[in-house]
């Protein structure tokens, strides 16, 4: 089947799983609707991925791009190298286990991949990086990076670094942001560009120009705070109809 200018390319976002009982009492998948939403209103199909191993390759040959997204919990300190955890850390294996599986895999294929918030983190390990596993143990003087206020309205800004991929497409050298975590990339590997930083020095953005598109964001663009998040996502659908042109037969 070919892909044609009309279509929409189809997006695959990671979704939560939990097992506790605050939504039912059998464990349950979740997706906040602005993930869908903002992937609806950008030109593609969003394709929700339950997290199985398994299913990684029969995705691939379905999606055409990554939106790998936050929750709440960490990734696994052993992945990158790490064997102390931090009483704050929280994980889920499950999630962990598929979400690098999958972003490992993508980065193989070439496939357009954005990362929000613990997208973000876990795609810097998956590259390999580290992260930081305690803000405030790192930086005593931090912002609140787990902001107080709604999720839906700003906390602070960043800066956007110049000459690269998200200043090319936001067009702008600030933006305003949304704050929901507690970890943040330590250090990055050489072919990694740190594309955007927050006035305490705390990483809010990287890319891998190795790729079409590898993007990560520490924030939450998906509530379109900024006018500069609706043109990430713009930006990533873009690159992924793009790939299912030339990757569709």
């Amino acid at each position: 089947m070919s892909f044609t200018e009309n279509q929409r390319p189809l997006i695959g976002i990671t979704i939560d799983y939990q097992e506790s009982k605050s939504y039912s009492s059998f464990p349950w998948y979740a997706l906040r609707t602005n993930y869908g939403q903002v992937i609806l209103k950008s030109g593609g199909i969003p394709v929700l991925l339950v997290p199985d191993i398994g299913l990684v390759k029969d995705y691939l040959s379905l999606i055409h791009g990554l939106l790998v997204t936050g929750g709440a919990f960490d990734v696994d300190p052993s992945l990158y190298g790490e064997k102390d955890v931090h009483r704050e850390v929280n994980l889920n294996v499950t999630r962990t286990d598929f979400e690098y599986g999958i972003v490992e895999s993508s980065l193989e294929k070439d496939l357009p991949i954005f990362g929000v918030c613990g997208g973000e983190q876990l795609l810097n390990v998956v590259l390999g990086g580290d992260l930081i596993q305690h803000i405030p143990d790192s930086f005593p003087d931090s912002l609140p990076h787990e902001q107080s206020n709604p999720r839906d309205e700003a906390s602070h800004r960043v800066e956007i670094k110049p000459d690269t991929l998200i200043h090319q497409i936001v067009e702008a050298t600030e933006m305003h942001v949304n704050s929901a975590h507690h970890q943040a990339i330590s250090t990055v590997p050489d072919e990694v560009t740190i594309n955007a930083i927050s006035p305490d020095g705390v990483i809010e953005g990287i890319e891998d120009s190795r790729y079409n598109f590898c993007l990560g964001v520490q924030w939450h663009p998906e509530f379109e705070i900024d006018q500069g998040d609706a043109k990430l996502f713009r930006a990533f659908v873009k690159a992924a109809a793009l790939y299912a042109k030339e990757n569709t037969k």
